[in-house]
């Protein structure tokens, strides 16, 4: 008599053997390979995974993303984005989508904003200069105060060493100001309003922000246009501005693009005042610090300008934690004593440093404020081992 076994989605299958006892399953399994094959076939297409398949075709899946749509009209510093223009349009739309699904890197944009934005909007007020330009920033450094690019380009408005000076940023062994949100942010709002002075929009200015007045000027030579929208330029600079316009609409509304981030999550402003120093010898910032009431670390990331460990010889502008400005001045009218420092003060005008016990390149490197590929090659050296007493080119 033949038999039916049930099996799964009420289909009968008919099984010749099904009145085998088990023991006898294990013997027919070995004589015959080719049945083992077919029911392990017949599992997988009558079974338990069968079943979820068919769940998962029978259920609708639901919507988890949505396209970010792009504006019918957007302006970026007082200039309408010729939106009608495909190609405008689809460099607007892949610079949107791609910001607006980084999750992390936009909630970071939203805290950091409160912190430095209101610096550079009073700025940008002051000199009568679009407000969307702190949006720039944005696209720079993603308002990162200590980052460095591949090029060396540092800081959070990312000045090469030589744009930098060119704008009255120090740069030696001893300050860097591109590092100054303060000095950089100054720095950079004069810059901008040089290159659209020069290339007559704030479209173009971006560009040579980004690419160099030098390489935007020969474009717009050889291209005989000067509207940025119909230029061809490095795909990064083409994108760099598209990128600004995108922080904007994210910025400008994060609750229309998902993001919602409680006031008391935001970073807040730093509670600092600024105060004149003027030192006739360098001071450790430690013992700075120590006097005052505060730790090495807080007054460095209060002036991150200042390389390694001492406030150099001169006049400056230094910030101290709310509070503290009194208690500077107090410290400063005593008789402050040479230092005296295992480690050689090194000077602006240095050209040789003489390696000391315990150096090494990535020491000396950040006490000079030289990168560590320069010092390899201003020294030919093919490695970075050092020997005390080796004497070091600083400078070319």
């Amino acid at each position: 008599m033949r038999s039916y076994r049930f099996y799964e989605k009420n289909i009968f299958i008919k099984t010749p053997h099904a009145n085998l006892k088990p023991a006898v399953w294990g013997p027919f399994f070995i004589s015959n390979p080719y049945m083992l094959w077919v029911a392990f076939f017949l599992f997988l297409s009558f079974g338990p995974l069968n079943r979820l398949s068919a769940q998962n075709i029978i259920e609708p899946v639901p919507i988890l993303m949505q396209e970010v749509a792009v504006p019918k009209s957007f302006i970026l510093c007082g200039e309408p984005m010729p939106l009608q223009n495909r190609a405008v349009w689809e460099m607007l739309d892949r610079e949107l989508n791609i910001s607006v699904w980084d999750h992390a890197q936009v909630f970071m944009w939203l805290k950091r904003s409160t912190r430095y934005f209101p610096y550079i909007e009073k700025k940008l007020a002051e000199a009568n200069m679009p407000d969307d330009l702190k949006y720039v920033a944005i696209a720079e450094s993603a308002l990162q105060t200590n980052i460095m690019s591949n090029a060396g380009a540092l800081g959070p408005w990312q000045f090469l060493a030589q744009t930098g000076r060119s704008q009255g940023l120090r740069k030696d062994n001893l300050v860097d100001d591109r590092l100054s949100y303060i000095h950089s942010t100054n720095a950079a709002l004069k810059y901008l309003q040089y290159l659209k002075n020069r290339f007559g929009t704030w479209s173009l200015a971006m560009a040579a922000y980004n690419c160099g007045e030098t390489a935007l000027q020969k474009e717009l030579n050889e291209q005989k246009l000067k509207d940025f929208y119909r230029l061809n330029l490095p795909i990064e600079t083409e994108r760099y501005v598209f990128r600004v316009a995108a922080a904007k609409m994210i910025l400008e509304s994060p609750e229309r693009y998902g993001y919602k981030l409680p006031p008391p999550n935001r970073y807040p402003l730093l509670e600092t005042e600024s105060i004149s120093i003027q030192l006739k010898f360098p001071l450790h910032i430690t013992e700075f610090a120590q006097a005052i009431g505060t730790d090495f670390k807080v007054i460095k990331e209060l002036n991150p300008q200042f390389i390694g460990y001492y406030f150099p010889q001169g006049d400056y502008t230094i910030n101290v934690p709310l509070g503290c400005a009194a208690k500077v001045s107090e410290y400063l009218k005593k008789e402050l004593p040479r230092p005296v420092s295992a480690e050689p003060i090194l000077t602006e005008n240095d050209e040789f440093y003489v390696v000391q016990p315990g150096d090494t390149l990535i020491h000396i490197s950040r006490r000079t404020g030289i990168p560590v590929q320069t010092l390899l090659e201003l020294n030919d050296l093919e490695d970075p081992l050092i020997k005390v007493g080796q004497k070091l080119r600083l400078k070319p």
